[in-house]
């Protein structure tokens, strides 16, 4: 008895989701019909695929050598289906795309409804991530990378660039002053608020003491440029952030931008990645062609 696409596509999703009650949720199935579809995969398989207790799931070593054949089978069945849509000239399937959280909610997000009103039959699923994450592992068809590009297995498409700018709220500026040189930042009047990782984030766009770049030590650290955006909004300190996050605050006078005659010219690259053995799909195609050409047109905006 063979092998079927649903125990195949019960297997991936348990994964992927973390719990059959969550897989079966996703597929619209009940919790003891996903059940019996991996035990039906097991016996024909004859091994154990996933180790079960009460409180998670984990693959055997057998498990996770099937489940990367079972990903490529389903993902050869999902191009078949494109390539049938793409013969009516409209694109299909399921298209996953992860971003750090201020560019999926800056960026991606207000592009949405635009993107599914010109192509309905693509289904997009939208998951974030503020660190770089492994493709194959998170099963992510597209990821959109901030910043210089350090793996070489991956194919890029560059989207654009965006502008770093040293910022504050006019409450914040009301009750600490606002610095009129490099210098001020240092001293005690002034809360810096940073990255805690990568460390290359605290370097802000104005030149230090001997001309390098400013080097920070953050008086508060996040992980996030959504929640260093926040705190700057609630007064809590100045930032530096990218013009993606910081474009309707600025263009609302919510945040300010500090010390633009000592400001250079960083430029954080922008790009979408995927793997180099993955053709670029009609799918893939027509998001990031959408997504470029309105990057190009908020981005243009933000500079001004």
């Amino acid at each position: 008895m063979k092998t079927t696409l649903d125990e195949l596509l019960a297997l991936r999703t348990v994964v992927d989701t973390g719990s059959i009650t969550a897989a079966a949720e996703q597929l619209g199935q009940t919790v003891s019909g996903i059940s019996r579809a991996l035990r039906r995969l097991e016996d024909k398989l004859g091994t154990t695929l996933l180790n079960r207790t009460t409180r998670r799931l984990s693959l055997t070593e057998e498990g996770h050598a099937f489940l990367a054949r079972a990903r490529a089978i389903l993902a050869a069945v999902d191009e078949a289906e494109e390539q049938m849509a793409s013969r009516r000239r409209q694109p299909a399937g399921r298209l996953r795309v992860n971003a750090a959280v201020p560019f999926m909610l800056h960026v991606v997000a207000p592009l949405v409804a635009g993107f599914q009103a010109l192509y309905p039959l693509i289904e997009l699923e939208l998951n974030t991530d503020d660190l770089p994450i492994d493709l194959l592992q998170r099963d992510t068809d597209v990821a959109i990378r901030i910043g210089p590009l350090v793996d070489s297995t991956l194919r890029a498409r560059p989207l654009g660039h965006s502008v770093v700018r040293v910022l504050a709220s006019p409450a914040y500026l009301k009750a600490h002053g606002r610095p009129r040189t490099v210098a001020d930042l240092a001293g005690p009047a002034h809360r810096l608020l940073g990255f805690n990782q990568p460390e290359s984030l605290n370097r802000w766009p104005l030149r230090g003491p001997q001309g390098e770049r400013l080097h920070i030590q953050p008086a508060l650290k996040a992980s996030s440029g959504e929640t260093l955006r926040r705190l700057a909004l609630e007064g809590a300190g100045i930032v530096a952030l990218s013009d993606f996050v910081t474009a309707e605050d600025r263009r609302s006078g919510a945040l300010v931008q500090l010390l633009p005659r000592e400001t250079v010219d960083v430029r954080q690259p922008i790009h979408a990645v995927f793997y180099r053995n993955t053709e670029l799909s009609s799918r893939i195609g027509c998001f990031l062609d959408h997504l470029a050409e309105r990057m190009d047109e908020r981005m243009g905006e933000a500079g001004r």
